[in-house]
């Protein structure tokens, strides 16, 4: 088996200090550099959105983290986070990058959210990464990054459905936790067979 890390999201705005702070979120850095070693293959994942993007709460001026209903269904509002070319958009600095074989970039349609490292949130539109797997023979993925009951989590699914063998290590991750997100997002990936390390 040829088998790939995927780290998802690890970006200023997703860290301590960052428009959208996922608590902890610089604690998992040191630990994904230090696991990409163990991998045939590193991709890491770009939240990547234009100024006034659809899922942004100042965009319909709405309340942060309230829910509005998209053509594709339900969407979070959030803060306005990892603007194309901003420094919240910015990798950690401490990540590692330059181990990354793929970066792939998602969220830049501005009608639409991604939190899938696969599909754009209408669950049709490929982000181009399942094709990239496939053709370097990677059928094995270990996710981890930020944040866990969205990003980690959607991605972990797809890429189940899809048909990988999906493992998330929780060490390597770090949860929004809202509203019961984090353990609605363990069952749901545990539910698709994906194994939670």
């Amino acid at each position: 088996m040829t088998h790939a890390l995927l780290a998802i999201d690890v970006q200023n705005d997703f860290c301590p200090g960052g428009a959208l702070a996922v608590a902890g979120g610089d604690e998992i850095v040191a630990g994904i550099n230090t696991a990409m070693a163990g991998f045939d293959a590193v991709v890491l994942t770009q939240d990547w959105h234009p100024a006034g993007h659809s899922s942004f709460a100042s965009t319909h001026n709405a309340a942060l983290m309230s829910m509005t209903e998209m053509p594709y269904g339900p969407q979070v509002l959030w803060p306005d986070h990892c603007i194309q070319g901003s420094t919240g958009a910015a990798f950690h600095s401490d990540l590692q990058t330059n181990r990354a074989d793929l970066i792939i970039r998602k969220g830049y349609n501005p009608e639409i959210d991604s939190y899938s490292a696969f599909f754009e949130n209408d669950k049709t539109t490929p982000t181009g990464l399942e094709g990239y797997l496939r053709t370097r023979g990677i059928d094995k993925l270990t996710l981890v990054g930020l944040a866990t009951d969205f990003c980690v989590n959607y991605s972990a699914v797809d890429a189940a459905k899809l048909g990988f063998d999906v493992s998330v290590n929780l060490a390597l991750c770090r949860a929004i936790d809202f509203d019961g997100s984090l353990d609605a997002a363990k069952s749901g990936m545990a539910a698709a067979g994906v194994t939670l390390a």
